[in-house]
């Protein structure tokens, strides 16, 4: 203890004198670049329209929503367009599910009132599209199959190509 208590006086005498440590030889510094690079980017997925069951003999037409979901870089400013489906004679504003040779007649709109087509862009059809915020933007595509077909019973299906341009 009384070791330790004269090696404190010692130091609190050494710094009481302006006594100091030795000084450093001398210091160099330098920069560090960081970069790095965002790239344009989109995801896309769907959510089937299903029109459930269809009555041929109904006056009313059956009506369905689906959606696409599209996640892009934020900024970045996307267009969604679609395909005629794979329906034989199928085209962007008389698209066809099939049920082996059986076609059934239905058509996607971008709107609730479902008066615009959607497609290509080219009119008269229309795309969808916003500007990215890097979360899920859900746009919601409305489906009408027309009343009164005349069609044989049988599960009809269609596959519609969704592209995503940014």
């Amino acid at each position: 203890m009384l070791l330790r208590s004269a090696l404190k006086a010692i130091i609190a005498g050494a710094v009481a004198l302006g006594i100091s440590a030795p000084a450093l030889a001398g210091t160099a510094s330098s920069n560090l670049a960081v970069s790095g690079t965002v790239n344009a980017n989109c995801t896309v997925s769907t959510t089937t329209v299903a029109f459930g069951t269809y009555d041929t003999l109904s006056a009313a037409a059956k009506d369905a929503t689906g959606a696409i979901n599209v996640t892009c870089t934020p900024g970045l400013v996307w267009t969604a367009t679609a395909s005629a489906g794979t329906g034989t004679g199928a085209t962007l504003s008389v698209r066809k599910m099939t049920s082996g040779e059986n076609l059934l007649n239905y058509a996607l709109y971008t709107d609730s009132a479902r008066t615009i087509i959607w497609g290509d862009g080219v009119a008269p059809t229309a795309t969808v599209g916003n500007t990215g915020t890097g979360a899920v933007q859900a746009t919601t595509i409305y489906g009408r199959v027309p009343n009164s077909q005349s069609v044989p019973i049988g599960s009809y299906a269609d596959t519609v190509s969704v592209t995503v341009t940014f």
